[in-house]
C-alpha cells in the first residue's frame, strides 16, 4: 500500500515522501480501514519532527483520524453484535497512528459513523478534534451552559470546533486570533467576541466582556499568567497546546486567591479503553450537534497524498481556518 514516511531528520515538511508499505495486521477487536481522507494535525508535524514520539506498540506512520470504509473485521460475534459495524460501512475514526496510508488498522471501539450530509474529506476532519475538545472542554474544564469560555487560537482545527461546541452547549464564547482577516472569518462559527491578538492585549478585552470561566489555550508561553487574570474566580485554565513553549512563570498567590483550577491533557497517550469511553461520549453527546448543524466541519484545503509535505508547510504557515486533509482514496 502507499503511506508517507519520514525522509532525512524530518525537519522540512518536504521531508515527507510517498512510500510502499505492507498493509497492517488487524489484532482481535480491530477493522481494517480503506482510508478515504486523512485529517493533518499539529501532532504530526511535532511527530514528524522528532518531538512527539509514538506511544509503545503504535504505528510510526503519522495520521490519527481518517475516514474511509471497513475493509475487513476481526470481531467476536458478540463484539459484532454490540458495535453494529458491517463490512463496506462508511465510518471516520481516531487511530493510534497509521492514517497516512490506503490502509489502517483501528480499535472497532473508536470508530464513529459519518454524520448526516457530510462529505468524506469533511468527516476526516472530526475524530481527533472532537474527542480533544470535549475531553479538555467539557470534561477537563467542566464548562457549563450560561457560562463563558475564553478559546484561543479560533482559526484553528481545535478552535473552530471549540467555539460550536460550545455555542451548541448553550456556553458564550470569547476567541482569540491574529489578524483581522482570520477575525472575520472566525465570526462566523458564532463566537459573542473576537479579539485581533495581534491589535493589543486579549485581556482588557476579555475583561470588558466580564471575564471567562474556563480558559482553552493552545498556546502556553505568556499566554499562560494573561489567562490567569482572565478567569473569574474558580475558574479553570485547560493546556491544550504550547505552541509558544512549555515554560512558564506564574503568580501562585492569584491562583490561591481566586481558587483557580489549572489542568490539561493529551489525547494520544491515553489507553484504548479510554479512547473507546471518549468515542461513545463524544457520539453520544456531540454528533446530534453535528447531525443538527449546530457545529459545521471546516475543511480549509485539500492535498493529495503524494502533497503531504505541501500540506504540513500550508498547516505551519498558521494562515488556515479549519483544517487541513489529504485525500487518499475514492
Amino acid at each position: 500500500m502507499d503511506v508517507i514516511q519520514v525522509n532525512n531528520d524530518g525537519k522540512s515538511p518536504y521531508d515527507l515522501i510517498k512510500a510502499e508499505a505492507p498493509r497492517p495486521d488487524t489484532p482481535a477487536g480491530h477493522v481494517l480501514i480503506r482510508v478515504s481522507h486523512a485529517g493533518v494535525n499539529r501532532p504530526d508535524i511535532l511527530q514528524r519532527i522528532g518531538v512527539y514520539p509514538p506511544p509503545m506498540g503504535a504505528s510510526s506512520i503519522l495520521g490519527l483520524e481518517v475516514s474511509g470504509y471497513i475493509e475487513s473485521l476481526n470481531l467476536s460475534d458478540e463484539e459484532a453484535r454490540l458495535l453494529g459495524w458491517k463490512l463496506g460501512d462508511k465510518v471516520c475514526a481516531l487511530t493510534n497512528g497509521g492514517g497516512y496510508a490506503e490502509f489502517v488498522s483501528v480499535d472497532a471501539r473508536h470508530l464513529l459513523p459519518i454524520p448526516k450530509g457530510l462529505t468524506m474529506a469533511e468527516a476526516a476532519t472530526l475524530p481527533e478534534v472532537s474527542l480533544t475538545v470535549y475531553a479538555n472542554m467539557v470534561e477537563g474544564g467542566g464548562l457549563k451552559a450560561g457560562e463563558t469560555v475564553l478559546i484561543h487560537g479560533g482559526n484553528s482545527g481545535i478552535g473552530s470546533m471549540a467555539i460550536q461546541m460550545a455555542k451548541g452547549m448553550g456556553a458564550k464564547v470569547i476567541t482569540t486570533v491574529r489578524g483581522a482577516d482570520k477575525a472575520q472569518a472566525v465570526a462566523a462559527f458564532g463566537a459573542d467576541l473576537v479579539i485581533d491578538a495581534t491589535a493589543g492585549d486579549f485581556v482588557e478585552g476579555v475583561k470588558a466582556f466580564g471575564g471567562a470561566d474556563v480558559v482553552i489555550d493552545i498556546v502556553g508561553g505568556d499566554y499562560t499568567d494573561r489567562n490567569l487574570i482572565c478567569l473569574k474566580p474558580k475558574g479553570r485554565l485547560v493546556q491544550v497546546g504550547v505552541g509558544a513553549g512549555s515554560k512558564v512563570t506564574l503568580d501562585l498567590f492569584r491562583i490561591m486567591q481566586k481558587q483557580l483550577i489549572l489542568t490539561g491533557s493529551t489525547l494520544r497517550p491515553r489507553s484504548a479503553d479510554e479512547k473507546a469511553r471518549l468515542s461513545h461520549a463524544v457520539r453520544d453527546q456531540v454528533w446530534p450537534l453535528i447531525d443538527a448543524g449546530q457545529i459545521k466541519t471546516v475543511v480549509e484545503k485539500e492535498f493529495s497524498l503524494d502533497k503531504a509535505g505541501e500540506a504540513h508547510a500550508w498547516l505551519e504557515a498558521g494562515q488556515h481556518v479549519g483544517k487541513v486533509v489529504l485525500k487518499i482514496g475514492g
